[in-house]
């Protein structure tokens, strides 16, 4: 497997991002090695809120969050996914699997050492972590799920979202920092456009972006269906607190918390939220509000040991 790794200097004087970067090396399944990118920021001895991004952004859109979570006394850990941010980026189509985005994470999981995890989750960061949550129910104390979904394959994509799938795969120049602005309602500055661009130098290191959507399951021969439904079970068997914050105006995740908070028991009696005027990228619109969000979850909801 062929990976690029981002310079650092494409890192320097991003806007609002004074944070110091961590690394794990896990292995690649092909015989090679993989570093993983993360934030850990706060008191190392507090319980861990594990924060996942999705599809195109990276650690980048959990700025304006940090601080304040940090500020309130809690250890908040950034992962930047495969092929994302300052992570090692395989440069094949066929390098990413859906199984793999979680096997990776999985063993990142076991290397770091995470337990009673508050997990936040958005877009594709609730489909892989969602995953881990069903396989390490031990390990997690609470989900805060965000415009995200865990699809099987037995549900029909939106037409937004099939069109997305090929315009990623095909468009000629995959402006990322673009492309999250035009999921957002609010205007984005240039400077914070350019930082979700700096992990990608040029386009040969786009390639886990542009085949991510592709990789969501979309009928029962697609091969996450099994694995997906496995989650889904071993989820119908959480009963830790699980909360949906979804915002109103994301045309990709419409109505997919209604199963989390039917399915899971954890979703039971929680005070399921919708933010208004709001796009796909609840995190860069409203950062701040989300980070209180959580906040306040968490105190509603302390660990009984």
């Amino acid at each position: 497997m062929k990976t690029l790794r981002t310079p650092d200097e494409r890192f320097a004087d991003l806007k609002d991002f004074p944070f110091e970067p961590n690394y794990a090396e896990i292995p690649d399944g092909e015989g090679g090695t993989l570093r993983i990118h993360y934030l850990d920021e706060g008191s190392r001895t507090a319980d861990p809120i594990l924060l996942m991004h999705g599809n195109p952004a990276w650690c980048y859109l959990y700025r304006k969050m940090i601080p304040i979570l940090v500020n309130a006394g809690h250890r908040v850990i950034a992962v930047d996914l495969v092929g994302f941010g300052r992570s090692d980026k395989p440069s094949e189509y066929d390098d990413y699997t859906y199984q793999r985005h979680v096997g990776w994470m999985q063993q990142w999981l076991e290397l770091v050492d995470l337990n009673r995890i508050t997990l936040f989750c958005q877009d594709w960061g609730g489909m892989i972590g969602l995953r881990l949550v069903a396989a390490n129910q031990d390990r997690f104390a609470r989900v805060v799920a965000s415009n995200t979904s865990l699809p099987t394959g037995n549900e029909t994509l939106p037409q937004p979202f099939l069109d997305w799938q090929i315009f990623s795969r095909d468009v000629e120049d995959y402006d990322l920092g673009i492309i999250i602005a035009m999921g957002s309602l609010s205007p984005i500055p240039e400077e914070v456009i350019a930082a979700y661009n700096a992990p990608f130098p040029d386009e040969t290191y786009k390639a886990g972006a542009r085949i991510f959507a592709s990789l969501v399951p979309h009928d029962r021969e697609h091969p996450a269906f099994v694995a997906n439904r496995k989650a889904w079970k071993n989820l119908q068997e959480f009963k830790k607190p699980f909360l949906t914050a979804f915002s109103d105006s994301d045309p990709m995740t419409k109505g997919a918390y209604y199963p989390m908070q039917k399915k899971i028991p954890g979703a039971a009696g929680q005070p399921h939220m919708t933010i208004k005027g709001v796009g796909h990228f609840t995190q860069e619109e409203r950062g701040e509000e989300m980070a209180e969000i959580v906040i306040d979850f968490i105190k509603q909801n302390p660990i009984n040991s």
